[in-house]
């Protein structure tokens, strides 16, 4: 990244699920990306199906694309740094051979995301010393992240110990700033809080990644209500891609450029693509950037 532009990315979670392997299934590699360049995008993420970096750079080429980072699930605090740390090498070096910018962290130690369980009310805690490890441990990644010429982006996410406001405020103190950076979910914090640009004013130094998700407001209380899980709440349609929920990206985008933020932007809605049509809902996305956001600015 030249450090000089906002680029826009869209992620393959609304083709296919890592989660949820078997829906999306028929959409290849290829078919993905092909989509995403008729939707005017200009990258993005690496999926749990992409294949080794010589035949993904290949594919990225013929379509001018980039990549901009990639999920990585840490266990910290319940299998210690020095096993994550080999496994965070490896997905670095990946990162590194396709040229990515981020590598995305999330600690997954007693996260409910992907089992059955509330993810409105039984979402996990960590304790002081909990704390500690993954602060201490999160360091240690963002300097491993940095050998590889990326940055460390922290993603607060429902149904994990580091999902509300309070507890990115105690990540983002507990960590170095040159090391562990944040990014900003929208839909996420939305649906955590109702509040999703506290968190941006707040921390806007920190982030580094921003992922745009939009909310259908009236299914997420209907969810609520109905204590579904997080799988359960976004194949009942929880979010969706933006200008087609209840987030409005135009104070969100504004903030962004009056704070100067450089980087990806990555449109990214967890939706069942037998429902929700990817290609279609990407060119939603699109639209409506072109039309809300950039002509705006």
């Amino acid at each position: 990244m030249n450090g000089k532009e906002i680029l826009w990315g869209i992620a393959p979670i609304g083709w296919r699920n890592d989660d949820i392997p078997e829906i999306g299934a028929e959409n290849t590699l290829q078919h993905l990306l092909s989509d995403i360049v008729v939707a005017g995008f200009q990258g993005t993420e690496v999926g749990g199906f992409f294949p080794e970096p010589k035949i993904l750079n290949k594919e990225l080429k013929l379509r001018n694309l980039r990549i901009a980072g990639q999920w990585f699930s840490s266990f910290i605090i319940r299998d210690g740094i020095q096993k994550t740390s080999k496994l965070f090498h490896e997905h670095c070096q990946y990162l590194q051979e396709v040229n990515a910018d981020v590598a995305v962290v999330s600690e997954q130690t007693y996260s409910v995301q992907g089992i059955e369980k509330n993810v409105f009310a039984e979402k996990p805690y960590f304790s002081d010393k909990e704390w500690e490890a993954l602060c201490t441990g999160l360091n240690e990644l963002g300097k491993i992240a940095t050998e590889y010429g990326l940055k460390l982006v922290y993603h607060h996410h429902m149904g994990t110990g580091v999902q509300t406001l309070s507890e990115i405020d105690r990540l983002m103190e507990g960590t170095n700033q040159n090391y562990v950076h944040l990014l900003y979910d929208t839909g996420h914090i939305y649906v955590s809080d109702g509040d999703y640009m506290k968190l941006l004013h707040k921390h806007i130094d920190r982030i580094q990644h921003v992922h745009f998700k939009d909310t259908r407001k009236h299914v997420m209380n209907q969810c609520r209500k109905e204590e579904k899980s997080f799988l359960q709440s976004f194949l009942a349609g929880m979010f969706t891609v933006p200008g087609d929920g209840c987030v409005d990206f135009t104070k969100v985008y504004k903030a962004l450029l009056d704070y100067n933020y450089k980087g990806w932007i990555v449109v990214e809605a967890e939706q069942d693509p037998s429902i929700a049509h990817p290609l279609e809902y990407a060119l939603m996305a699109r639209k409506y950037i072109d039309e809300k956001l950039v002509s705006q600015s």
